[in-house]
C-alpha cells in the first residue's frame, strides 16, 4: 500500500514538473518536412474573445493516397487550467482543411494536433504525444506575464489583474493528504 500511495504521489507531481519547462510566449509549429501537410492560415498570436483561425493544405501525394486529416484543439488559461481536448469536424475543399474557435478570456495558448487516417485504416497523430502551441496575446508561464497585451502584473484586457493558479497548491497537498489516510487504513 506505500507502494501505491507513493505512485499516487508521483503520478500528481509530474504534470506540475512537466508544465514549467515549456518556454513562455514560444509558438511550437511543425517541421514541414515531417508533417503531411502544410499550414495556410494561423492567427498569432491568439487574442481572447477573438476568432483563431486554422487552415492546412494536405500534401499531394497524401491526398492522392486517400488520406484523410482531422484537427484537435484544446485551450489552456493563464490560470492553469486546460479544457478537454476538441476534435474538430472540418469539410475538406478540395485538399484544405479549416477551422475556427473562439477562446476564452485570460487564455494562455491554443494547443492543436492534426490526425491523418490513412487509405488502409491506419492513423498518426502529428504531432506525436505532444502540442503544436499557439501563444495568446496576453499570457502567463511561471508567474512571468507575456505577449503583446500584456503588462508587468497581467493583461490590459484584465483591468491588470493578475490572475495566477492558486488552487494547484492546495489540490496538491490534498490528494498528498488522501494517499496517506488511505495507505494507513490498508
Amino acid at each position: 500500500m506505500r507502494f501505491l500511495a507513493i505512485l499516487l504521489i508521483i503520478t500528481l507531481m509530474c504534470p506540475l514538473v512537466i508544465g514549467t519547462s515549456v518556454p513562455g510566449g514560444e509558438d511550437k509549429n511543425p517541421d514541414d518536412s515531417e508533417v503531411p501537410f502544410s499550414i495556410i492560415e494561423r492567427t498569432a498570436p491568439s487574442v481572447d474573445g477573438e476568432k483563431w483561425n486554422f487552415e492546412i493544405r494536405i500534401d499531394d501525394d497524401a491526398y492522392a493516397n486517400g488520406t484523410i486529416l482531422s484537427i484537435t484543439t484544446q485551450v489552456c488559461t493563464n490560470d492553469g487550467v486546460c479544457d478537454p481536448p476538441v476534435t474538430h469536424e472540418s469539410v475538406a475543399e478540395g485538399q484544405n482543411y479549416a477551422i475556427s474557435i473562439t477562446p476564452p478570456s485570460d487564455h494562455t495558448y491554443v494547443n492543436w494536433r492534426v490526425h491523418a487516417e490513412y487509405e488502409n485504416g491506419d492513423g498518426e497523430n502529428f504531432p506525436q504525444g505532444d502540442w503544436f502551441k499557439t501563444w495568446s496575446s496576453c499570457w502567463n508561464n511561471e508567474k512571468v506575464w507575456g505577449g503583446i497585451d500584456s503588462t508587468e502584473d497581467g493583461c490590459k484586457s484584465a483591468g491588470g489583474e493578475s490572475s495566477l493558479p492558486g488552487f494547484v497548491l492546495p489540490t496538491v497537498l490534498v490528494s498528498i493528504a488522501m494517499a496517506i489516510v488511505y495507505a494507513r487504513r490498508n
